[in-house]
């Protein structure tokens, strides 16, 4: 089982809170991601948050508390993941991909009203949205349904 550390970054912006997600396009469709990614041997999942935002978006962040984990076990391709959200905060700098460190199409902000109706990679919008009013914990959820991309 692989480990995917990814990060929630979050901004009001007219009243609203939006989510910055990376949207990818596979199978003919748009599938959107918390930016994150895969760590590198000996480092804790914030360093990977940290190293991964910096090499694909050129920012910055602090990473605060585990939001949730949950495993991801998708059968048709045997690459069974354990998610794990951290909040991310004191975004400094201007998100911009950097086509040489990731596959991504665009960076895009959506409101956290609409995560839940995405194709998310991982599938947690609805899972993330009590998060926003009580700013604790979610913990250990479980399986994380998935569809698969191809």
């Amino acid at each position: 089982m692989k480990v995917r550390p990814s990060a929630l970054i979050w901004r009001v912006q007219d009243s609203q809170t939006e989510v910055l997600l990376m949207r990818y396009c596979y199978g003919g469709q748009d599938v959107f991601a918390l930016p994150g990614g895969n760590p590198d041997r000996g480092e804790i999942l914030p360093e990977t948050i940290v190293r991964e935002l910096h090499e694909e978006l050129g920012v910055r962040v602090d990473v605060g508390e585990m939001i949730l984990a949950g495993e991801m076990l998708l059968t048709e391709r045997n690459d069974d993941v354990l998610h794990v959200v951290f909040a991310a905060r004191n975004l400094q700098g201007t998100p911009e991909l950097n086509p040489a460190e990731t596959s991504a199409l665009e960076l895009v902000w959506k409101p956290i009203t609409d995560i839940s109706q995405l194709n998310l990679y991982p599938n947690v919008g609805a899972r993330l949205l009590p998060w926003f009013s009580s700013a604790t914990y979610l913990g250990y959820i479980g399986r994380i349904e998935q569809r698969y991309f191809g």
